[in-house]
């Protein structure tokens, strides 16, 4: 028996590879599916089953393009209705591979079809669970992303998952382990430990939300604080029960190289979105006008599902040499499919062109602390936590995720200075603040940490 954790750190997402005797299972694979073919070549098994916890929100599955070049069965739990062919699975049934067996535990509550995979070992041993977004790991799944499709509320779907919890998950043994669907940093819960691996009893230990005294108590605990769930979620779910691109012909359409003409060309006649992936550093010392940067480096794919409204949007790609595939299949895994090609040499080679460039003011911390006075108007676009935890005195508190919403109010005549915690999202709003004809502001390199330095040796107010 093989059991083997595929966890991708900037969607805070794990799948998971299952082999047995010649047989091999995967759980809520990721868009790219050649890993897992690699892999069951590799142990020379063949890919039985697909299975998958819910239609997921944060992510556009593989299950399609890893069903048709495998021949393997696509798997849901109870109540789902895909769009494509599938097993449609009952609560109880089982499912078998090679020496073991896959349990059908339905656990509605994150989604009417959320289910939860329990492993039986070769001596019919209960092993594991693959929770999904049932029971993270300190945290359960938010209980809000399925309320119009379910036609219920958001305390009625916890209710669902209190159920579920009380009867499918806590009578199993302590010593089962619980592999989730997502880890911290994951939009889909709000208190997520950093492991991605422990043990049911020691959940039930800790776990806030195993430990209300009654379901009103557990309503109550788990909607509190929720933040409102990114855009792009209920368009990845169309796509994950609908079906989408083969992520072969997006690859094939995307790394197409363009050189500086034919991009400009092509940004002025596609209505294309200009995305450059290169550090912060980089950007802010020279870009192409009206580009948006959202660093590789980085929470890359969840920004750009946060910030660019429909993943139908073309965009035009600018990455440092060498990550054009890397780029195109971590935008894919959120649906972003309209990828008409990338600069050909990077932003060197439009440079080398002549061709217009803007730059962004960026500043050291040093010289934001000689600048700040009374009268300094300052965005931190760090998280209301973050910012509840500590901030510059006179500073307003503007989430980067709610770029959309507040950039309006700003006075584009009265200069101001944005920072976030490092740089990274400081820099992401300051171009899209440049995009929008924003130019009378600065902002802060090394952002509230570096301050913070700063002003512990030279302190100011």
């Amino acid at each position: 028996m093989k059991v083997e954790q595929i966890y991708t750190g900037c969607l805070a997402q794990g799948a998971y590879y299952i082999s047995s005797d010649g047989e091999a299972a995967i759980i809520d694979p990721l868009r790219e599916v050649q890993p897992y073919i690699d892999r069951a070549n590799r142990d020379k098994v063949q890919i039985k089953y697909i299975f998958e916890t819910h239609f997921h929100a944060d992510f556009v599955s593989g299950h399609l393009d890893l069903s048709e070049k495998t021949g393997a069965s696509i798997i849901y739990g109870p109540t789902a209705k895909p769009e494509f062919d599938a097993i449609i699975a009952e609560d109880g049934q089982e499912f078998k591979i090679g020496k073991l067996i896959i349990k059908i535990l339905h656990t509605p509550g994150h989604t009417l079809e959320s289910t939860t995979y329990l492993l039986k070992n070769e001596d019919g041993k209960d092993y594991a669970i693959f929770t999904g977004d049932t029971l993270f790991l300190g945290d359960v799944g938010r209980p809000d992303l399925a309320q119009k499709a379910a036609h219920m509320t958001q305390d009625d779907l916890a209710g669902l998952l209190y159920d579920s919890l009380q009867t499918k998950i806590m009578p199993l043994a302590d010593d089962v382990i619980v592999y989730p669907a997502h880890g911290a940093g994951s939009a889909c819960g709000k208190n997520m430990m950093k492991q991605t691996v422990d043990t049911l009893g020691n959940q039930k230990e800790m776990n806030y939300a195993l430990n209300q005294a009654d379901k009103q108590s557990f309503i109550k605990a788990v909607t509190e604080g929720l933040l409102p769930p990114p855009p792009y979620f209920p368009m990845n779910v169309s796509m994950n029960k609908k079906g989408y691109e083969s992520f072969d012909d997006v690859m094939d359409q995307a790394l197409t190289p363009l050189d500086p003409q034919q991009f400009e060309t092509l940004a002025e006649s596609s209505g294309a979105l200009i995305l450059d992936t290169r550090s912060a550093d980089e950007f802010a010392q020279g870009f192409i006008p009206q580009s948006v940067n959202i660093g590789l480096n980085g929470d890359f794919a969840p920004w750009v599902g946060s910030l660019v409204a429909d993943v139908k949007q073309p965009l035009l790609l600018i990455t440092d040499k060498g990550r054009e595939e890397e780029t195109v299949t971590r935008l894919s895994r959120v649906g972003f499919d309209r990828i008409l090609g990338y600069l050909d040499g990077s932003f060197e080679s439009w440079s080398n062109a002549g061709k217009e460039i803007d730059c962004i003011n960026r500043i050291s911390a040093d010289q934001f602390i000689d600048e700040l006075t009374d009268k300094s108007n300052i965005i931190d676009v760090r998280k209301e936590t973050e910012f509840e935890a500590g901030h510059v005195e006179q500073a307003h508190n503007h989430p980067l995720a709610d770029i959309n919403d507040w950039i309006e109010s700003i006075n584009p005549s009265e200069h101001f200075y944005v920072h976030c915690a490092g740089g990274y999202r400081s820099m992401i709003a300051a171009s899209v603040l440049h995009a929008r004809g924003y130019h009378n502001f600065s902002e802060i390199n090394g952002g509230y940490g570096a301050i913070n330095k700063v002003i512990s040796t030279k302190p100011k107010f």
